[in-house]
């Protein structure tokens, strides 16, 4: 029997106090964030009840939807403060992009499936979530036509930070982006300041892997 909306909400209320506020996710505007997006609407049908599990979900096209803890330690770390343009890499299944909407004045973000990415507009759209533009194509490249952003954040592990983001990223900006093998990476927090970029190790992690042009189908072992 699938749950009713009355226990999926009371759901994601204990999904926001147990997994995220109890461990280290601390940041008001983000906990709010994830009581008002319904997860429930980002993975099929049949996952519904699972929805709220500290989990990942599958959600076709080999991809899937991140557990809630890691979408909200990536959230957290941009440091958003509200009027930031962001771009995101890998939409999914749209959950990232709608909690970002929640934060943020636009979120651009770009999926390689144009199944995926119609999905994730349709959803977002019925979700009221208008400052969300969908893209399809190669997000390892970014997207020059709206950068530079002050926030950039990638769904995807990648072998090394593309110079192509840092390049698209706004002085003072930040990249949250996981780095490092194909099955165990490091979470990498990137600033950029005076044109400079350092970084910092955020978390570990396993993401599904970042394709494209400077992802792993053309890894040389340079960043561009």
């Amino acid at each position: 029997m699938s749950p009713t909306q009355t226990e999926l909400s009371a759901q994601r209320t204990q999904m926001v106090e147990w997994q995220l506020h109890r461990r280290d996710i601390r940041n008001p505007r983000v906990l709010d964030a994830f009581r008002e997006v319904p997860r429930e609407e980002f993975v099929p049908p049949q996952h519904a009840g699972e929805a709220y599990e500290d989990q990942p979900l599958p959600i076709g096209a080999g991809q899937t939807i991140s557990q809630p803890y890691m979408v909200a330690v990536m959230t957290q770390a941009l440091e958003l403060a509200g009027d930031e343009t962001v771009f995101e890499v890998g939409t999914g299944s749209g959950y990232q992009a709608a909690i970002l909407s929640r934060l943020v004045r636009h979120v651009y973000t770009i999926e390689k499936f144009a199944e995926l990415s119609a999905r994730a507009r349709e959803r977002l759209q019925r979700l009221g979530c208008a400052n969300v533009t969908c893209l399809i194509g190669d997000g390892s490249q970014g997207y020059p036509p709206a950068a530079p952003f002050r926030a950039i954040v990638v769904t995807a592990a990648a072998p090394a930070v593309p110079r192509t983001l840092t390049d698209q990223l706004a002085d003072g900006g930040r990249l949250v982006i996981p780095v490092g093998e194909l099955f165990s990476q490091e979470l990498l927090l990137v600033r950029k300041l005076e044109g400079k970029v350092n970084q910092s190790r955020v978390n570990y992690c396993r993401f599904v892997p970042l394709t494209g042009k400077y992802g792993w189908d053309t890894w040389n072992g340079s960043p561009n």
